[in-house]
């Protein structure tokens, strides 16, 4: 917000200047500083306003390449060496700031936000709030594409008076954080304040912030023992320095008083221990205009992370010490250094596969990048669906939240074959190792029942998470572990070793299923039916599902056969030709609800596919369950574009008449927005490209009607509803490949049809920081606090990894004229 000099208000904060300085004394509070000297006064307010994460509308997320030690043991692991420290900080950008910064594990956040406060005559400026954003890579070839996760981010005040230049990257020798600031005041009077938000050890209400007694270092940290550290230097010194509670005796609520910091505490706890929501704050010269016009000032902070107070200082002294050219040039890759151009100049197949995107390969490169970063560097390969919190300024953080920085096996094959086809054959090889981690078996803690199924959702360090039983999950690190071998990436040896030790129980499991008892989940199995289908959300029939326990279970036979299991390999493939002719009759329905102009008229357009059959009696009227506020509806209602998975891996021809039917029912834009999936966005030439939602009904997203986040007012609030998925873009783009080639029709000009209309489609979704959402804003109801326009990424999660995934395997898929995670093996096992 900006406060004119006739506007300083009182009631801004909450609560009043008077009853502050009656709590600590006027003198205290009053004080001004004009050199580096200690406060010495214990913050009030505790424990400060409701902590919250940040948004998750990231534009850019770093963290530094590490390369992986090969052992006897293992494909690769990371190892700190005295050549080779490993760095294990990430962080993340948004709305012009940093966000969420992790330390330790990769969804151990540390800081929530940090930003400028701005002042000068008559305004209080906050640099999230009252400057327009750019952001660009720092580090990029001759033709734009970017070469590492460093960034720049230059910040315009909306009125003209600064501009904040910012620049973000890690230390691939520390545990640290580099952003260098070039400030410059465009008035005279121009005063900045940084303004930092910890949420130490991944919440926000338990900390403590505390000025080291010299003024020059700012620290964070929890009253437990084992706490993570901050700490914060500038090689500017600070002019003063404070903590305090958030929205009660914090920088932000002093200076909203009339424009000056006044308040000065050198720590938010004293003999009585308290803690709470806490900021600090750290105020910066004030600038005046020089004859040119305007001043500048240069400052890089540093901002270093420890298990102790004097590491975590250590840190930070040493990187600060290091320079911002060397720490860069590190981060880099840049001459003897190893670093993130490094890491693309070891994937073989980005320049051919470049030529078949629409930007020159900006945003293959990208993926790239953001692929990578989103692997732990504790537990190797451990993959997350997203560096972010879904929603996260509306989500409280006074307990601990993984948000999607956390493993399913769902998308972590996705990026695993993403790996695989930019040419990475390191990673997928280290992840599909690593999966044996999140496999239920007699170790699991607490659990009683049938073994081999994949947890659906744990930290990366496999403490489990969510229970639910997805049969997709177990499938996909069958299907990995036969494209892994077919790749050569394992060897026979290796396939057989793994049969033995995973993917045999994961296959038997799909196979008969059985007994689960592990936390509130108590249930028995029978595949094909699923606990919960890939939205992770209904039990039942579904097509998504049921393609990929087709493939694995065909998968497992080839496996099978290669270890000598014969027996068990003709089990497997009977039982995968029996799940496979039971599809039309379990989630096909013959006496439909749908047209292709709308729903409920008459005559309904049959058969098509079901999003998912409850019970496999896909003509009744039964209703799929309540779920995200929307009330359940005719199984026969709802459409989802998951049943183009059984093209994809081989187990229908894509010339199928009902996957045409159900088509064709999917791209009815005629159906009410509550039912509808597909819409339609124009690219800036004009062009028309495809996107789809879930699936109808979905209530996954912001609301209608008040614009609110998803789950804001609670997770059942009637009016929310799920945006389109820009993966599904990729998909459809998949399945027209498929097609194309199965009628004979992929010529020169349909094929660049094909690049120009799903390609440039993903490309069109991606944010200025070629971050890809989970989902996009399709337009419909209230464009909510932040006024989304068409195809721009919602709150929800971005990057997602999926997403991402998707992208550059549809751009191989092109590039091969081939889909790239298609399964021929099924093809030919089912005869189709």
């Amino acid at each position: 917000m900006t406060i004119k000099p006739t506007l300083f208000s009182r009631s801004l904060i909450a609560v009043s200047l008077s009853a502050l300085l009656s709590a600590c004394g006027a003198d205290s509070r009053t004080q001004t500083q004009n050199t580096t000297t200690a406060p010495s006064i214990i913050a009030p307010g505790a424990p400060g306003d409701h902590p919250t994460w940040a948004f998750s509308g990231k534009t850019g997320i770093g963290t530094s390449f590490e390369p992986y030690v090969t052992t006897t043991q293992h494909a690769g692991e990371y190892q700190d060496s005295v050549d080779n420290p490993v760095s294990r900080v990430w962080f993340s950008l948004a709305q012009g700031i940093l966000t969420e910064t992790m330390f330790g594990l990769i969804h151990n956040a540390q800081l929530k936000e940090a930003q400028f406060i701005v002042t000068g005559n008559g305004f209080v400026d906050t640099e999230k709030d009252n400057t327009i954003t750019s952001i660009d890579y720092l580090y990029k070839d001759d033709q734009g594409r970017p070469l590492s996760l460093a960034y720049k981010v230059v910040n315009k005040d909306i009125e003209g008076k600064y501009q904040i230049e910012k620049h973000f990257f890690t230390d691939p020798d520390r545990d640290a954080l580099m952003m260098k600031v070039m400030f410059t005041a465009f008035e005279a009077g121009v005063t900045p304040y940084l303004y930092l938000n910890p949420h130490v050890d991944n919440a926000g209400a338990n900390d403590i912030a505390t000025v080291s007694q010299d003024g020059s270092t700012l620290l964070a940290y929890t009253a437990e023992a084992d706490s993570s550290v901050i700490s914060i230097k500038a090689d500017t010194p600070f002019i003063k320095a404070s903590a305090g509670f958030v929205g009660q005796s914090d920088g932000l609520t002093d200076l909203l008083q009339n424009g000056e910091m006044n308040w000065q505490y050198q720590s938010t706890s004293g003999d009585a221990v308290q803690v709470g929501n806490i900021a600090l704050t750290a105020q910066l010269p004030t600038l005046d205009v020089s004859s040119d016009g305007k001043t500048s000032l240069t400052t890089t902070f540093v901002i270093g992370f420890g298990k102790d107070q004097a590491s975590s200082i250590a840190t930070t002294q040493a990187t600060l010490a290091s320079g911002y050219q060397k720490v860069l040039a590190a981060y880099n890759g840049e001459g003897d250094n190893l670093g993130w151009q490094d890491y693309i100049a070891s994937l073989d197949a980005l320049p051919t596969m470049t030529a078949n995107t629409t930007d020159g390969g900006k945003l293959l490169y990208a993926s790239a990048l953001v692929l990578k970063a989103q692997e732990d560097k504790t537990h190797a390969g451990a993959l997350i669906a997203s560096l972010s919190n879904p929603w996260g300024d509306t989500v409280s953080a006074v307990n601990g939240s993984t948000g999607y920085k956390a493993v399913w096996p769902r998308d972590f094959y996705q990026c695993a074959m993403a790996f695989l086809a930019m040419g990475d054959t390191q990673t997928p090889k280290v992840a599909f190792e690593y999966l044996k981690k999140v496999q239920v078996s007699a170790q699991t803690p607490g659990y009683q029942g049938v073994p081999g199924w994949f947890l659906q959702k744990t930290h990366v360090d496999g403490e489990i998470e969510w229970v639910g039983v997805q049969l997709d999950q177990t499938a996909m690190p069958i299907m990995l572990g036969w494209k892994l071998w077919q790749a050569g990436v394992l060897t026979d040896s290796e396939i057989s070793h793994w049969y033995q030790t995973m993917l045999k129980p994961a296959a038997e499991f799909l196979v008969t299923g059985g007994d689960v008892k592990l936390d509130w989940n108590n249930t028995h199995i029978t595949p094909l039916k699923t606990q919960q289908e890939r939205w992770e959300e209904q039990q039942g029939y579904s097509p998504s599902t049921t393609a990929a326990v087709v493939a694995g279970l065909v998968a497992a036979s080839e496996i099978a056969t290669q270890s000598n299991d014969t027996e068990a390999a003709a089990h497997y493939l009977q039982t995968a030709k029996q799940m496979a002719a039971k599809i039309d009759d379990l989630m096909i329905t013959t006496q439909g609800l749908l047209t292709e102009t709308g729903a409920n008229e008459s005559p309904a357009t049959a058969p098509y596919f079901l999003r998912l059959a409850p019970t496999g009696q896909p003509n009744s009227n039964v209703k799929l369950a309540d779920n995200n506020g929307r009330v359940g509806l005719d199984q026969r209602l709802i459409l989802d574009g998951g049943f183009l998975e059984l093209v994809r891996y081989g187990v229908r021809r894509a010339d199928d008449s009902t996957i045409k039917q159900t088509l064709a029912l999917i791209d009815n834009t005629n159906l009410d927005d509550n039912l509808r999936v597909r819409y339609q966005f124009t690219t800036q030439d004009n062009q028309q490209i495809p996107g789809f939602r879930r699936y109808g009904n979905d209530g996954y997203g912001e609301d209608v009607d008040t614009g609110t986040s998803y789950a804001e007012k609670g997770s059942n609030t009637p009016g929310q509803r799920g945006r389109v998925w820009p993966f599904f873009t990729g998909e459809r783009g998949h399945f027209e490949l498929a097609k194309a080639l199965i009628d004979n029709s992929l010529s020169q000009e349909r094929h660049q049809q094909l690049i120009n209309h799903y390609v440039k489609g993903m490309e069109y979704f991606a944010n200025e920081g070629l971050m890809l959402p989970e989902q996009a804003w399709d337009g419909v109801g209230n464009p909510t606090r932040f006024n989304y326009l068409m195809g721009q990424g919602t709150n929800s999660a971005t990057p997602l990894a999926w997403t991402h995934a998707e992208y550059v395997k549809l751009v191989r898929s092109m590039t091969d004229k081939v889909v790239w995670d298609t399964y021929p093996i099924v093809t030919d096992a089912l005869k189709l």
